[in-house]
């Protein structure tokens, strides 16, 4: 099945400084929402505790709030979890630190807001989520050094520079949407980041191969031409793959409910940035870093003729000529 045309070659190169205008202002823009408003920790990362009360009924919120105001809950959030009729309270402070059982508490404190029933109640110590946070940051930068050590080794070093720039893309214009919708930041939300720089950097390496075949088959010396005729020819498979899954992440996103909520929405805006990125972004800076097509046919007619010499050897080497 094909959406585009792979007998046309469309100019991506050449439209290459509208397409990173629009890159600029999007870091731009997440930059400045993550400097001003930050990003909503969950309990995961800053500690604390999590009621989760469903009500036979819409929960009337303004009674809760104002029922807990006279205890020593009075700084709890509490907001709808997903439908109208449940809600979560969250507020600072774990097992370790309450003298009586959390449950019994809630059951007694919200009696005169109606009929309900406490679902769930997660707690995390703050020390327990500074270590998850530092452990989350920590896996994405090694995410992120091991994709450029793997496309160094598999491709050439810009190559690799240029995706790795494209990841950073991605994730910083996904912190940026997180931000703006005020989404939780938790474990989960590190997981989707971290399939998130998986799938991306899956389509940017085939993108990436797609160019280094090019280059080895044909005897193309214009960059932006081989490249975008690199792109075009992937452009169905790229667009396809990536509706397919969005597909997919959609369906979550609408009935998956609150609980994978974060999850799905990092995973569809990322999708949705990192499809561009590995098109508009990763390409270019290929180029602006100094990618040359005679300096590469140089080294890999280098590479082969080291690899014919070796096997020449051990081929002599082997009848007891050597």
């Amino acid at each position: 099945m094909e959406i585009f045309n792979t007998n046309k070659t469309y100019d991506f190169m050449g439209k290459k400084i509208p397409f990173l205008m629009v890159s600029a202002i999007l870091i731009i823009a997440s930059i400045v929402l993550l400097t001003t408003r930050g990003l909503n920790y969950g309990i995961d990362f800053v500690g604390g505790t999590i009621v989760q009360v469903k009500y036979d009924k819409d929960a009337p919120i303004e009674k809760i709030r104002e029922v807990l105001h006279n205890t020593k809950y009075a700084n709890s959030v509490v907001t709808e979890f997903g439908t109208k009729d449940e809600i979560t309270i969250r507020f600072t402070g774990s097992s370790s630190d309450l003298t009586h059982d959390i449950s019994d508490e809630m059951n007694k404190i919200l009696v005169p807001t109606g009929n309900f029933e406490i679902r769930k109640i997660d707690m995390v110590g703050a020390k327990v989520g500074a270590e998850l946070k530092e452990k989350g940051i920590t896996a994405l930068v090694i995410a992120m050094f091991a994709m450029l050590a793997y496309i160094t080794f598999r491709f050439e070093y810009r190559f690799a520079i240029a995706s790795v720039i494209g990841l950073v893309h991605d994730v910083i214009i996904s912190l940026g949407f997180i931000s703006l919708f005020k989404i939780d930041v938790n474990l989960d939300m590190v997981a989707a980041i971290l399939t998130l720089i998986g799938y991306t950097i899956n389509d940017t390496i085939i993108v990436n191969d797609r160019i280094r075949e090019s280059l080895q088959k044909t005897k193309e010396t214009n960059l932006d031409k081989l490249i975008n005729e690199s792109i075009s020819r992937m452009l169905s498979r790229t667009i396809l793959t990536s509706s397919t899954t969005q597909f997919v992440v959609i369906t979550m996103l609408l009935f998956g409910g609150e609980i994978i909520y974060a999850f799905t929405f990092t995973l569809f805006v990322g999708i949705i940035v990192g499809t561009y990125s590995s098109i508009f972004v990763v390409s270019p800076f290929i180029k602006f870093l100094g990618f040359k097509i005679d300096d590469y046919r140089s080294k890999e007619i280098k590479k082969e003729l080291e690899r014919k010499e070796k096997e020449k050897l051990r081929a002599m080497y082997e009848q007891g000529r050597v």
